[in-house]
């Protein structure tokens, strides 16, 4: 049994159906901006042959491209627990929510309402046979200012709601690229910098060995006490730069927890612990570069931007609508009586349907400037659109110059350590056998060890430089690849 006679009934159908009027909108009809950028990359370094294949750099996941287990174990403890992500994470619902709410202003509000209302009149006013305190009761359900949306304000709302939705989005999956990205390069400093260690570790050991050699030289009166005094520097030194580089291993792996969120486990802090070596082949190999135009599906903060300037767009729209007359309707539908016992008998059906429309005359330019105000902020946003785009191109074409020369570069690093340690070598010789003072050992120590140390930077530079390229060309916001 229906709560509403049925003329009510109608009236409140009648009011609903309205909700398909102002199908249309003033947004501009848009246009993605030209690429700023030129057409291709300065470098074009196409490998054949790689790992990779002709995949985009962005359908490879980040568990195919780092394949070492600890470094996945700490990627996947980071997107599970690192702060940033998180908030990134909830401005994407909150920005869900917010369209939401602005979804609903298409469709009328609704709510039951029940009233009681007494009044009491002066006896001297009072008509004759009227009772001195009137008494009323009330129930319906009533729609309050809902406003037709004949020129599509409520709409370009709504889609500017919408876009900014997808951009958070698109922030939340650039987030959790750049925290892929920056988890490797921690992990592959702290690997540096424990090599750096170990290193410095042999060094020190070497020296002393060579303080105590020089020692029995002495007292054999074969080297003179100079000798024994470099030798002491050289290993003062070297202890130096192990407690140097012992602090930086240090600050490392809080900079790795600080990302990871979370507390090492046993597991993985018994793995950091024993990396002490970079090696060469800690991720896949050279990554195609593909087109720039590929940038625009592919990076999330390009993705971003665009959905900036799309909401930026849809602001234009509504400005424009608030030119033109708004028609809000109130309206209700129920029953009413002066007696409670009756309400809800025949003859008690009660509506009412309000109307209103209104012009904008004066309003002291605000319109105006509303409309300058959204059409700048367009403006602003295709800047930042077309920066982000000029970014993310010298991002790859950084990544694609180091692709390569660094390869060269640590091949002639490595024939440099080798002739470094093959000079040590033959001065030792030379000193030991009383040909030499000590100044030609102390020369090629510090040749070699600078030496060892600029190959392991530079296998540093060349792996972060993937991680770089990986992240610049849109790759690390998934876990697996397509074929994975």
């Amino acid at each position: 049994m229906s709560f509403l006679p049925a003329s009510t009934s109608r009236a409140v159908v009648a009011l609903a159906a309205l909700t398909t009027l102002g199908a249309c909108t003033l947004i501009p009809a848009y246009e993605r901006p030209g690429l700023p950028v030129a057409a291709q990359y300065p470098i074009r370094d196409e490998p054949s042959g790689s790992v990779t294949g002709d995949r985009a750099v962005a359908d490879i996941g980040w568990r195919e491209m780092f394949p070492d287990p600890v470094l996945q174990a700490l990627i996947a403890t980071a997107l599970e627990n690192n702060r940033d992500l998180r908030i990134a994470a909830l401005n994407v619902e909150t920005a869900r929510a917010t369209y939401r709410i602005q979804r609903a202003e298409l469709l009328p509000r609704l709510d039951a309402v029940a009233a009681s209302t007494a009044q009491r009149t002066p006896e001297a006013l009072l008509a004759p046979g009227a009772p001195e305190i009137a008494r009323a009761y009330s129930a319906s359900v009533a729609a309050t200012a809902w406003e037709v949306d004949l020129w599509g304000r409520v709409r370009s709302l709504n889609a500017q709601a919408l876009a900014v939705y997808f951009s958070r989005e698109d922030a939340r999956q650039a987030a959790e690229l750049s925290l892929v990205a920056e988890v490797a390069n921690a992990y592959l400093t702290l690997r540096a910098d424990q090599a750096t260690l170990r290193l410095a570790d042999e060094t020190v050991r070497a020296q002393q060995r060579s303080v105590d050699l020089t020692r029995e030289l002495v007292d054999a009166g074969q080297a003179g006490r100079l000798d024994l005094r470099q030798a002491e520097i050289a290993l003062r030194a070297a202890e130096s730069d192990r407690s140097l580089y012992g602090r930086r291993a240090a600050q490392d792996r809080n900079a790795l927890v600080l990302l990871l969120g979370a507390p090492l486990d046993q597991e993985l802090s018994s793995a950091l612990g024993g990396a002490g070596t970079l090696p060469d082949d800690l991720g896949v190999g050279r990554l195609p570069a593909g087109a720039p135009s590929s940038l625009l599906e592919r990076r999330p903060d390009v993705r971003a931007a665009e959905q900036d300037l799309l909401a930026a767009n849809a602001g234009i729209g509504a400005a424009r609508a608030a030119f033109f007359p708004s028609l809000p309707l109130t309206g209700s539908g129920g029953t009413a009586s002066s007696s409670l016992d009756d309400l809800f008998a025949s003859g008690s059906g009660a509506w009412s349907f309000a109307p209103r429309i209104a012009l904008p005359l004066f309003n002291g330019g605000s319109l105006r400037a509303s409309l300058d105000r959204s059409e700048l902020l367009k403006q602003i946003e295709v800047a930042r659109y077309e920066r982000t785009i000029q970014v993310a191109f010298r991002e790859v074409a950084d990544g694609l110059a180091g692709q390569a020369t660094f390869d060269e570069q640590i091949a002639v690093e490595s024939l440099r350590v080798a002739a470094s340690r093959e000079a040590h070598d033959l001065a030792m010789q030379r000193y030991e056998a009383g040909e030499d003072s000590y100044l030609p050992v102390l020369d090629a120590q510090r040749s070699l060890s600078g030496a060892e140390q600029s190959l392991i930077r530079t296998r540093l530079a060349r792996l972060s430089n993937q991680v770089t390229l990986y992240k610049a060309l849109g790759g690390g916001w998934t876990e697996m690849g397509e074929a994975g």
